[in-house]
């Protein structure tokens, strides 16, 4: 069984995505069951086949125990891991589906506590061949200090959820809304050599006293060189399509045959490289062409 546990803070669009890409590998034929882990998702857009809503809520754990929001996710969690047969015993009923798992959004989840790695363990002892998608927001690509914390908990999370992993850049539509980039979309994606971006965010007066412990954050980063990011719009079926590819890359279903594997993906594989190049242009293009069009703008109001 292949599947995707779809990971990452709130607000990323977790479920948004869970949505697009059943809809998507409908399309092409797979059969696609959705898992909503998410004791506090109360709003579905997408076919939902597993609730964890008929084993614990967040509501209920909150008023039983009297615990906050993020301690009640956590006892959600453990009470999942403890009641491990009833998510054995519903997944049963899916056999030779796609799986995706709609997890919460509570970054401690995926840094630092074993519930849900525990979880995804148990998984793939049943044979099921996961791979972790992680989204950020793509917002903080205009924030070298938020990028620099992002990229810290990106590489927090692949290390102890211990899964193939891709780490997404979601939200691309948006990310000219959000402000000018100081480099080049691809700068981002690849995690290229990130002096520039402690030299960038050295400009700034409050960030000027902390260059010393933002150059060892940048350091452990490198370091490791594991992190890159995968720019996605779901509203744009290449986009898409591309995020699809390298997952399958990573949990092996494109090494299967369960549908036909094109030369491009087989080369791809091959080379140990998913030719993102092209995507990360085109959305790039399209955000220099904003840019363009704003400043038309504002010399035309001049």
């Amino acid at each position: 069984a292949f599947g995707q546990v779809v990971i990452g803070p709130p607000g990323s669009g977790k479920t948004t995505y869970c949505h697009g890409m059943q809809e998507f590998m409908g399309r092409l034929g797979r059969k696609v069951t959705v898992v909503n882990l998410d004791p506090a998702n109360e709003t579905m857009p997408y076919q939902c086949s597993v609730d964890i809503a008929e084993l614990i809520t967040l509501p209920d754990v909150m008023d039983s125990l009297k615990l906050g929001p993020n301690g009640g996710l956590i006892y959600c969690m453990e009470y999942l891991e403890a009641n491990f047969d009833w998510l054995q015993e519903k997944l049963a009923a899916f056999k030779g589906h796609y799986y995706l798992f709609d997890c919460p959004g509570q970054v401690e989840l995926y840094t630092h506590h074993d519930a849900l790695k525990n979880i995804f363990a148990h998984l793939v002892k049943w044979n099921f061949r996961l791979a972790a998608v992680h989204l950020v927001d793509s917002h903080y690509c205009t924030d070298p200090g938020k990028f620099i914390s992002v990229l810290c908990t990106s590489l927090s999370t692949m290390l102890h959820v211990e899964l193939p992993h891709v780490n997404v850049l979601s939200k691309m539509d948006l990310i000219e809304q959000y402000g000018k980039l100081a480099f080049n979309l691809d700068y981002y994606t690849e995690v290229l050599d990130l002096s520039y971006l402690v030299d960038h965010l050295a400009s700034d007066p409050f960030f000027r006293n902390y260059r010393r412990l933002n150059e060892k954050l940048v350091e452990v980063i490198e370091d490791y060189s594991l992190v890159s990011f995968v720019p996605l719009n779901v509203q744009d079926k290449q986009s898409m399509r591309q995020v699809m590819q390298a997952v399958d890359k990573a949990n092996g279903y494109s090494f299967g045959e369960q549908e036909h594997r094109s030369l491009e993906a087989l080369m791809s594989a091959a080379v140990g490289a998913d030719f993102h190049f092209t995507s990360t242009l085109a959305v790039q293009e399209r955000y220099v062409q904003s840019q363009d069009k704003a400043v038309e703008e504002e010399v035309m109001d001049l």
